[in-house]
């Protein structure tokens, strides 16, 4: 401390951003060593000299933003480092300083974080959504790479927030909701719950002023007559803890606006029904006495029945850990009481940060970063995969998690988002056990795999080896773990299924041209393939798979063919469609082919070959295009379902509908989808999307049909 003084001595008092300096001197000069403290004073000079001259918004020295940073970290108890970075975090973006000379003055470490910061200030959030979701990636890969990056971040857009007043309305309101919506769900994320409530409520002023206004006001009014109610309370809390030798501490706490706000919002309450709601917490020394003091205050005051959480048995996501009650205090009005441990009271308020408070912890077993480190290792897997847009709804859905808890069959917890599924649960154990999943239990009870999970269930999956991934699923998954990794498995299984038939595409326009793939030899396919812009076959065959680079063109300049003519050989041979090529081979929803029609191949760019009937009447509109048809034919006994729409004119008679639907399956055909196009006094008009074998079964449920009473005539749709 007297190593602390004489420091404090040493710098000037006369000016604001020096007096700044000196808080965050004496702050850190309690936990930090000597050297350290010294290094952080290194720091500030050379950030007070390089921004020597410029001025914030608010008229201040721009050194005071740096300094206001490092006081919310330091108050935080973070390392050095961390702090001088925070000095530093804009000399590099802002001033004549290159990275090299924070690493000479300050060394890598430092300069690691330096850099991550004024990359994440490089930020624009703008509206357009892809933009903002890259933006929003960058962000959080530069978090994943040191989490003090990101604490050094929120401290930076609190200070901004506290400042934001002289802002124009429009950048206020954008600055705030980008708060909202981004930096206060990060730090609940990270538990940091004090700096959470911060943002949220500085968030809250600006993005909604009056609303802000009018709850700040009733909640102020609120406060004189409370005081008298608060302090009753808590005497009897207190009295009840000392006359069972319990050292608790009783604290009644400060309501947060913003939270307020969110409840009325959610819960559809008043103001005042909110406002009258009375909050404690219970500080004691260990988690025996948690237990204890929650049978003390339920014998004072009787508990509201389903108000009870045990968060310390099961802590929430962010490593939160607390016991919460709802009780009927005096004349009936309901008290909220948090009970928790000092740990558990420190963890509450700091989260992730709280790992660099205390040095006796390791830090490995830090409860919030280990939880914190498993969510970016998370998030890391997760910017693999997919756009950024995808990355951006992925987080979002971690961001905002509104838990459940369900068990596995050997008893183990399982967190999941609200709404979980049991293929969200799959996935929640392991991407495998997802991808081969093909039913679950619940309860030792077989459910649907889109059946929606509660609270304190047990849940089983049954898996197969020969089982994959359903694209329905992702219609019901909820958790970004899921969702990215069947979309994962689906861009795969497209890939390989489009490698595979841009090889049979080429190679049979090939051998119409005389040639092959073998013939072409590596020399010739490695020149084509520079002159493409293409690093391997496997790129070449994948893109004309999907129609995005057409065979007969690619296999002539293969071959060096310089005839026109060349271009027809592709409708010389027939490509043969088995019915199970998936992605890459679809069928048109305007006349639904089936095994036995004559049928043509489009190549769609992007899609694959789209096959449509010969009699189809869209085959005009693509005339034009005739070097993207291709011939195909249907190989033999291919075994599937197909789909194919009928049209059926019947007698208008009550019941009609469901005589057709009962004969069509009773033809070993399953409807899809029924629609009735129209309706006249005697006569409607039903339209059944169904599945069938081939031509042959298609044929057989209209003959079955046609002959019902009912029934005046039977067609199949064609466009």
């Amino acid at each position: 401390m007297e190593y602390t003084a004489n420091l404090l001595s040493m710098l000037p008092g006369a000016s604001k951003r020096d007096h700044g300096m000196r808080q965050l001197v004496a702050t850190t000069g309690e936990y930090l060593p000597e050297d350290h403290v010294q290094s952080i004073v290194d720091a500030y000079e050379l950030g007070r000299d390089a921004h020597d001259g410029q001025k914030r918004k608010t008229g201040e020295p721009y050194i005071t933003h740096p300094v206001a940073v490092a006081q919310a970290l330091a108050e935080m108890r973070l390392d050095s480092q961390a702090i001088q970075a925070a000095l530093l975090h804009d000399v590099v973006e802002d001033t004549d300083y290159e990275l090299t000379d924070i690493v000479e003055k300050f060394g890598e470490e430092v300069a690691m974080l330096v850099d991550g910061v004024s990359k994440l200030d490089q930020i624009q959030f703008r509206s357009r959504a892809e933009a903002q979701a890259e933006s929003f990636r960058k962000m959080m890969l530069a978090m994943i790479g040191d989490i003090r990056v990101i604490l050094v971040k929120l401290s930076d857009r609190l200070h901004n927030m506290k400042t934001l007043g002289g802002m124009p309305t429009e950048k206020r309101r954008r600055i705030a909701r980008e708060t909202l919506d981004i930096y206060a769900p990060i730090a609940n994320r990270l538990g940091i719950h004090r700096l959470k409530v911060e943002l949220e409520d500085l968030g809250f002023k600006y993005l909604y002023p009056l609303r802000y206004k009018v709850i700040a006001k009733a909640l102020s009014r609120s406060k004189g007559s409370q005081r008298q109610i608060v302090n009753r309370i808590s005497e009897e809390i207190g009295a009840t803890l000392n006359q069972e030798g319990i050292n608790g501490e009783v604290l009644g706490r400060e309501k947060h606006l913003y939270g307020i706000y969110k409840k009325m919002e959610e819960k559809k309450l008043t103001l005042k029904d909110i406002v009258d709601v009375y909050g404690f917490r219970i500080v004691v020394d260990d988690v025996n006495e948690c237990y204890k003091v929650l049978g003390l205050v339920h014998s004072l005051y009787k508990p509201m029945p389903g108000r009870f959480k045990d968060y310390i048995a099961i802590p929430r996501m962010n490593g939160y850990q607390s016991l919460h009650t709802t009780l009927f205090g005096p004349k009936g009005l309901p008290i909220e009481v948090q009970i928790r441990t000092r740990d558990m009271d420190r963890v509450a308020e700091s989260g992730v940060a709280s790992h660099w408070q205390y040095k006796a912890i390791d830090r490995s077993d830090a409860a919030p970063q280990r939880r914190a480190r498993e969510w970016l290792a998370n998030l890391a897997e997760l910017q693999n995969t997919g756009s950024s847009e995808e990355f951006l709804e992925s987080v979002k859905v971690d961001l905002f998690p509104d838990k459940i808890y369900v068990f596995t069959p050997k008893g183990d917890i399982m967190p999941l988002p609200k709404g979980s599924t049991t293929v969200d649960f799959a996935y929640a154990v392991h991407t495998d056990i997802g991808n081969k999943t093909v039913a679950a239990k619940v309860d030792r009870r077989l459910v649907p795999l889109r059946s929606e999970l509660s609270n304190g269930v047990t849940v089983e999956v049954v898996t197969s080896r020969s089982a994959k991934p359903n694209p329905n699923w992702l219609s019901f998954a909820r958790t970004a773990k899921a969702r990215n990794a069947i979309r994962s498995y689906m861009r795969k299984l497209r890939s390989t299924e489009s490698i595979d038939l841009g090889r049979r595409l080429l190679d049979r326009t090939l051998k119409d041209l005389g040639s092959s793939i073998r013939k072409v030899g590596k020399v010739r396919m490695k020149e084509a393939l520079d002159t493409l812009g293409l690093n391997n076959q496997a790129e070449l065959f994948e893109q004309i798979g999907l129609g995005e680079r057409l065979a007969p063109l690619t296999a002539r300049f293969l071959v060096g063919d310089g005839d026109d003519e060349s271009l027809e050989a592709q409708t010389k041979a027939s490509l043969e469609i088995a019915g199970t090529e998936g992605m890459v081979v679809s069928y048109a929803k305007c006349c639904y082919p089936i095994p036995g029609d004559d049928v043509m191949g489009y190549m769609s760019s992007g899609r694959g070959i789209v096959l449509h009937r010969t009699s189809c009447g869209n085959l005009r509109n693509f005339r034009k295009h005739s070097e993207k048809w291709i011939s195909v034919s249907w190989e033999n006994n291919i075994d599937g379902d197909f789909q194919s729409a009928i049209s059926v004119d019947t007698i208008n008679k009550p019941g009609v509908l469901a005589e057709v639907a009962a004969t069509i399956g009773d033809s070993d055909s399953n409807i899809e989808q029924v629609e009735v196009l129209g309706r006249q006094d005697d006569c409607s008009v039903l339209s059944f999307l169904i599945l069938v074998k081939d031509r042959a079964h298609l044929a057989n449920i209209i003959r079955r049909v046609h002959r019902m009473p009912n029934v005046i005539r039977v067609s199949r749709d064609c466009a």
